[in-house]
């Protein structure tokens, strides 16, 4: 049997904050699912399973369910299991990549009667929890040197499944877990060489090779002669730089054979390399036509014609958040951004109160993804980033997505609860 956590004794209760932002955040999913297969001549009845939103009720339904098996189950059995979970989700995905429905170009889902399952959502949460415990347990001073390395392979290993499945946007969010790096010791030299990268990644898409490497070597001539009378500075400089030539080198080979090529349309939309109006600029176009439309206060719930007349493309999966911003218009938006930064930022407050180390860690890993995939697909819909395709976290439609980050979140309000 797992073991009681022994950092607490008694319970504190449920944190009511996370829960009524949750539910919050659900409803507003709902009514706008709703919004989007509304008819005016009304023809849209609340209980038709073959729409969306009636769909959705019922993976609401289950995701309440979830919650409540979650917060009944004894917090010891989250931890003792964690990488069981992880193990579990990780066969998923291996099994997906022989029995798994393609999708929108990605073969990430498992066909279960009119149900599509996709496990990397749940591999998020299984790889949370697994960080959290591994970080936790004590090291020995020879383990220490390696726990770098084990930390990183157990994020590697997903993406890599992931990245056979074609979905290089599931893959990009688990890249959220540098938060979490960051909070527990990771240089911030690290950091700088990340953004770094993503520097020159863009400098070699948009432009070439010989641009990329003409400003690293000025900035390496910098470096050399502000460190030249520091020999290990002048190595390490001497190593950032081949590594750094070698990285720029490698942008165009993994753009090539990495990303589907309606990824890489919409990246070289992004970075003003093509224009395509009708194809793979529409999506894009249609979307900030939807948002700008609603102005201060939108065009009031049902309202709305870019989404009612289906120019929007995965008006209620993807791009859901356009919907928002032609009925509800600004002040709409602003709403959906206060409740999840008031989630994420509720999340974290709570990890640093934290006592019992796992929950610490689980707190900032859940924190990065939902931090991510709020930023990252509010920044798709209105065209600051490439259009990679995830959902926006409970609001967005689907079954497995919204079971998922309620599994997150429910986790770590039971965790609390100790």
């Amino acid at each position: 049997m797992p073991k009681l956590d022994p950092y607490n004794k008694m319970s504190k209760g449920f944190d009511v904050r996370l829960i009524c932002y949750y539910l919050a955040l659900v409803v507003i999913g709902w009514i706008t699912i709703y919004s989007t297969c509304y008819i005016p001549d009304g023809s849209t009845p609340i209980f038709d399973f073959g729409q969306p939103y009636s769909r959705q009720m019922l993976w609401i339904g289950a995701a309440l369910l979830i919650a409540v098996v979650v917060l009944l189950i004894d917090s010891g059995i989250i931890q003792h299991y964690a990488y069981f979970f992880y193990l579990c989700c990780l066969l998923l995905m291996i099994l997906v990549l022989f029995v798994g429905k393609e999708i929108n170009g990605a073969k990430s889902w498992i066909k279960i009667g009119s149900f599509s399952l996709q496990p990397t959502e749940f591999m998020k949460v299984a790889t949370a929890l697994a960080m959290a415990k591994f970080m936790q347990e004590g090291k020995t001073a020879n383990e220490r040197r390696y726990i770098w390395i084990v930390q990183f392979a157990l994020i590697l290993v997903p993406v890599i499944v992931v990245m056979l499945q074609h979905d290089a946007g599931s893959a990009l969010v688990f890249a959220s877990f540098i938060i979490l790096f960051y909070r527990e010791g990771l240089s911030a030299e690290f950091l700088i060489l990340c953004i770094t990268a993503a520097i020159l990644a863009i400098l070699t898409l948009s432009l070439n090779e010989t641009y990329s490497i003409a400003l690293m070597t000025v900035v390496f001539i910098v470096f050399m002669i502000a460190n030249r009378n520091q020999k290990k500075k002048i190595r390490r400089n001497i190593i950032i730089y081949v590594i750094s030539i070698a990285f720029v080198f490698s942008v165009n080979f993994l753009y090539e054979h990495g990303f589907e090529p309606h990824q890489k349309q919409r990246i070289d939309t992004i970075l003003g390399k093509t224009s395509d109006p009708l194809g793979a600029d529409f999506n894009l176009n249609q979307s900030k036509i939807a948002i700008g439309s609603g102005g201060l206060f939108g065009k009031g719930y049902l309202k709305g014609t870019q989404t009612k007349l289906k120019f929007v493309p995965e008006q209620s999966t993807d791009f859901i958040f356009c919907a928002i911003g032609e009925e509800w218009g600004f002040f709409g938006t602003l709403v959906v951004f206060g409740l999840f930064g008031a989630l994420i930022f509720r999340i974290l407050k709570l990890s640093e109160k934290q006592r019992n180390p796992f929950v610490r860690y689980y707190g900032y890993g859940i924190a990065g993804i939902f931090a991510f995939h709020f930023f990252i697909n509010i920044g798709m819909t209105i065209g600051l980033l490439p259009i990679i395709g995830i959902p926006l976290p409970f609001i967005s439609y689907g079954g497995s997505s919204l079971w998922a980050f309620t599994m997150m979140l429910f986790c770590f309000i039971k965790l609390n609860d100790n």
